[in-house]
């Protein structure tokens, strides 16, 4: 029997936590993609801390227009900006699951711009 989108997406997602952690040198920094909005956050995976996070319902982005790649970019930035007031250059990237295409790929273009290392 085939596998149903949201199951198929956890085997992706168990596989991809398999290989990538984040440790206090380069943290994790993962995506969650909803149908309306988008997570980003940065985590120390040997003490399990967040270190970052930010998401498309922070009142500071809630301004921000445009299409949901445009907002994702946004995230992207702002992500990288409190990265590096904490003092983080380099980064893991964990795509939770989700394809690198659309608002995932937007969001890692806008860490990206902004001077995170991945």
């Amino acid at each position: 029997m085939a596998l149903s989108k949201s199951e198929r997406k956890q085997r992706i997602h168990r596989r991809i936590r398999k290989v990538s952690s984040g440790t206090a040198e380069r943290p994790r920094l993962s995506v969650f993609r909803s149908n309306s909005a988008i997570y980003a956050q940065v985590i120390n995976d040997v003490e399990g801390v967040t270190l970052a996070s930010v998401s498309s319902r922070d009142k500071n982005l809630a301004e921000v227009k445009g299409s949901k790649s445009e907002i994702a970019t946004a995230v992207g930035k702002a992500i990288a900006e409190k990265c590096k007031e904490a003092g983080i250059e380099k980064v893991a990237f964990d795509r939770g699951g989700n394809l690198y295409h659309g608002r995932v790929k937007a969001l890692a273009d806008g860490a990206r711009e902004a001077g995170l290392n991945f």
